[in-house]
C-alpha cells in the first residue's frame, strides 16, 4: 500500500518518516508531494490547526487517490494571545522565510517581560478520498528566546526553548526531538489510532 505525506517540507518529512519507523516503512511506500503529480494546492482557510490539517489531508487525498496524512502546526505564544497560530509560517507576511519569521516575532515579543511562555502545537490527520479518518493533537510547551540557538531544525526551533531539556528545539538531534516534540506526540498518537482502524498493517 501506499501513504502519502501532504508537504514537500523536507524537515517535516525526515520527522514524520523517522516517526513511521523501519518496519511500518517496509510494508507501506511512503511518498510525497514532491513525488506525485501537481495538483492545485489547498486554501488553509481554517481558523483552527485541526480544520486546516483536515482539509489538507482530504484534499490531497481525494487528488491522489491515495491514504494521507497532513498535519497543521504552528506557535502559540503567551503574550501575543496565542499568535502567530495558525499563521505561523507567514507570520511576517505571505511568502516570509523563517528569518523573517523569527525577526518579526521577536519585533512583536519586545515590549513584553520575559519569560515569554509558548507552545508548540501540532494537529495531524489521515484521510481517505471520500472521508477523514482519523485525527490527533500534540503540544510541547517552552518558551521564547531573545535570539537564536542551535542549527538544526527548521520554522521556529531555533528560539523555542524547553526548560526540562536545557535547550532550543534547534539544539537537538532528531530522535531527541521526535521524542518530545508537538508532531511527534500527534504523529504517534495518529499512527496508533490509524493501525487500530486497520488503515495501516505492520
Amino acid at each position: 500500500m501506499r501513504l502519502l505525506i501532504a508537504s514537500k517540507n523536507r524537515g517535516k518529512v525526515v520527522e514524520i518518516r523517522a516517526l513511521l519507523g523501519l518496519s511500518l516503512q517496509r510494508v507501506v511506500q511512503v511518498v510525497t508531494l514532491a513525488e506525485m503529480p501537481d495538483v492545485e494546492q489547498p486554501k488553509e482557510s481554517g481558523r483552527t490547526f485541526a480544520e486546516n490539517a483536515r482539509l489538507k489531508a482530504l484534499h490531497y487525498a481525494k487528488a491522489h487517490k491515495i491514504l494521507c496524512i497532513a498535519d497543521d502546526s504552528g506557535l502559540a505564544v503567551e503574550p501575543l494571545g496565542g499568535l502567530p497560530g495558525v499563521r505561523s509560517a507567514r507570520f511576517a507576511g505571505e511568502g516570509s522565510s523563517d528569518a523573517a519569521n523569527n525577526a518579526h516575532l521577536l519585533h512583536e515579543l519586545a515590549p513584553f517581560p520575559r519569560p515569554w511562555k509558548a507552545a508548540f502545537v501540532c494537529v495531524a490527520a489521515a484521510a481517505l478520498p471520500h472521508r477523514v479518518a482519523a485525527e490527533a493533537t500534540g503540544k510541547v510547551e517552552g518558551e521564547i528566546l531573545p535570539e537564536e540557538r542551535g542549527r538544526d531544525g527548521f520554522g521556529y526551533d531555533p528560539l523555542f526553548f524547553v526548560p526540562s531539556l536545557g535547550k532550543t528545539m534547534a539544539e537537538l538531534s532528531t530522535e531527541e526531538k521526535n521524542r518530545i516534540s508537538h508532531r511527534g506526540h500527534a504523529l504517534r498518537a495518529l499512527i496508533a489510532e490509524m493501525k487500530a482502524a486497520g488503515l495501516l498493517l505492520a
